[in-house]
Parts: C-alpha cells; structure tokens; sequence
C-alpha cells in the first residue's frame, strides 16, 4: 500500500515511521499526518460537523467507530486491496477523512490531488482509479472537461455533499462507471445510505446500508440507528418520505421550511423544479430559495441568484415557467441578485450569511 503526493510515493512503512518530507503544503501534510496516527494506533479523532444535526460543533469520535464505517462501505462498494483510491476531497471533514480511513483499512493505494473543481485536471493520466469520492461540483466541472472519459475507467465513485442536478444525473445515465448518491453526515461517521444514480439499477431514492434502522420523529424528521456507532440514534433535521423502512426520499430541511401565510413550503423542493426550470432556459447560474420577511404573509418566497441581474424579458420568462412548474404557494414573490454568494467551508450555498450581507 502506497501513498502517491505529486511526483513522490510513500509506503505505509515510511508513513507510519514519519519518514517523510515537511513542511509540505497543508493539503498533503494532513492526510500524511493523519495516515501516520491511524497507522500507529491513534484511539481517538476529532472531526468538524456541518451541521446537518443542528449548529456546527466538533465531536470525538473513535478507531473502533471509524474502522467500522469503513469496512461496512468496503462490503457494500465492493471495494479491495490494491485499488487506487482518489483522495480530492477536504480531510478536515467526513468526506476527506473516510476516504484516508477505507484506504488504510481495506489496504488501497492512494493518489492525493488537492481539493479543486478539477482534481483530474493535474493528475498524471498513467493512474489509474478504481474508486473516487467527490462532491457535485467536482463532478459537473470533469463532466464539461477535456478529462471527461476518464470517469469511464474508474469502478466506482461516490458523490456527496450537496443535491445533485438531475440534468448531471442524465449526463452520466450511459457511463461504465457505478456513480452512488451518498446521504449521511459527520454524525454518521459519513453515508448510512446509497442512492445508484446510472446503470440498470438506478434509483430515485436512497436505500440504507445493512444494519442501519431508520425511523421519523414527529416533525417528519429522519431518525438513524447505527449500532456501529452508537448505541443512541441520530436524529437529523433533514425531512423524509418513507418509500420502505429502509428506503426513503430526502425532501428538504426542517430548519429551512418558509411559513408563508399559513402554508409551509419546503424550499429544496421548489429549488428542483426550478432547477429544471432553468435547464431548460439554459441558466447556470447558481441560485436558492429562501424566506424573507412579508408584512401580510409573514414570510414569503423568493429566488435569489449569483451573478448580474437577468434582462426584464428573461426574469418574466423565468416566472413564467415557474409559474407553470410550482403550485401557487410555492411561486417566488421576487427574484433578488447577488454579486457572490456566502459559501461554508465545504463549498455549499450558506443561505442565511448569503441573506444577511444582502440585507446589511
């Protein structure tokens, strides 16, 4: 098993000795750094929440907790000794970390590319990958790019972090490669459940891995038990719909429903129509739906995009073909501009910091 920065290769015996190079940039000195306390033994992790569960915090977590997550992935995904894996991912959270600790457990090699919109852009082309994490965005940009068919040579790729597009979903519907939605959270020690995005199995719902049992609190909520991690379950904000007891849809947040006269509209479900929307309109621009106070509704929709302000003709073709896309409730009130949207350390959309600069 090796460990592949740039133009240098480590083995697992120099790494875990510490016979490596410093300082090196801070990407690669992470996953070094970590790879050196796994392989000795470290019992102990701290790691950074997003906030999937309620306000971002950081949590300890253990070896026997992490080893567990990543052998219950490997039997699922298949994955074996000497694979290359593809570390692109940030390892101060989850995605990044997992992706060391399968590695180290299931003995696969890794090529590390700092994190970029791209990571295939600056790799060596004489690698070859089995398996891949990435987020949404990383995927859209190696989908428009010179590297594309390389995603046909890899086995398998997870794509997590954030909602995927479905005109990006179509975009891979005929490729070789077994593309799965991931849902989990730091919480979760990374995904409880898997959602295959291509091939003749594909799914339009999520689908928990062997061993976790799924509940709803009184909110609609989705409540997680995984007996590899605690003995407690994890109860999220995110809102479900049962299809099975191990099968569900994600719909949206609790914590970002818009109250609007009465009526409680769940915004992720607007911003997929509207996504469709503006596919069709061939608009790239970044966007979200959110609540903004209302004097007679007390809140009210709105549709809020990065970029320069539309032309009047497009902005009323754009509520034109919402309008017929969306019930009436859930119809934005306005569409507001911003130069730049807010962005979590993660690269997702942070809508209330967004809200607050445009309205401070």
């Amino acid at each position: 098993m090796w460990i592949q920065l740039d133009n240098d290769r480590f083995t697992s015996e120099e790494i875990k000795e510490g016979n490596y190079p410093t300082p090196l940039n801070p990407f690669h000195q992470a996953v070094l750094d970590f790879s050196h306390d796994w392989l000795n033994g470290k019992e102990h992790f701290e790691l950074q929440t997003s906030g999937s569960t309620g306000l971002p915090k950081k949590i300890e977590v253990t070896r026997n907790q992490l080893k567990a997550s990543a052998q219950l992935s490997a039997s699922v995904l298949g994955l074996q000794k000497n694979f290359n894996s593809l570390v692109c991912l940030d390892v101060r959270y989850i995605g990044g970390v997992m992706m060391i600790v399968r590695s180290l457990e299931v003995g696969m090699n890794m090529i590390i590319m700092e994190p970029s919109s791209n990571p295939f852009e600056k790799m060596d082309t004489r690698f070859t990958i089995d398996f891949i994490a990435i987020v949404p965005l990383q995927l859209e940009a190696i989908l428009k790019s010179p590297q594309r068919d390389m995603l046909n040579k890899i086995n398998t790729a997870l794509i997590g972090g954030a909602a995927i597009n479905p005109k990006t979903i179509k975009d891979i519907e005929g490729m070789k490669c077994n593309f799965f939605a991931t849902y989990g959270m730091t919480e979760t020690l990374s995904h409880i459940a898997l959602q295959k995005l291509n091939g003749p199995n594909a799914q339009d719902y999520f689908e928990s891995l062997p061993g976790i049992t799924l509940s709803q609190d009184e909110r609609g909520c989705l409540k997680i038990f995984a007996p590899h991690i605690s003995d407690e379950p994890t109860t999220t904000n995110d809102l479900i719909e049962f299809i099975t007891p191990s099968q569900f849809r994600w719909l949206g947040r609790a914590d970002t429903i818009i109250n609007t006269g009465g009526v409680k509209v769940i915004p992720e479900k607007v911003e997929t129509s509207i996504r469709v929307v503006l596919d069709h309109l061939d608009i790239t621009n970044r966007f979200f739906v959110a609540a903004l106070p209302d004097t007679l509704l007390g809140e009210s929709v709105n549709l809020f995009f990065e970029g320069i302000p539309f032309q009047k003709e497009m902005e009323d073709m754009i509520q034109k073909k919402i309008k017929e896309t969306v019930n009436r409730f859930e119809r934005p009130k306005s569409i507001q501009y911003l130069s730049a949207f807010v962005n979590t350390d993660t690269g997702k959309i942070n809508k209330g910091k967004t809200i607050a600069s445009m309205i401070n």
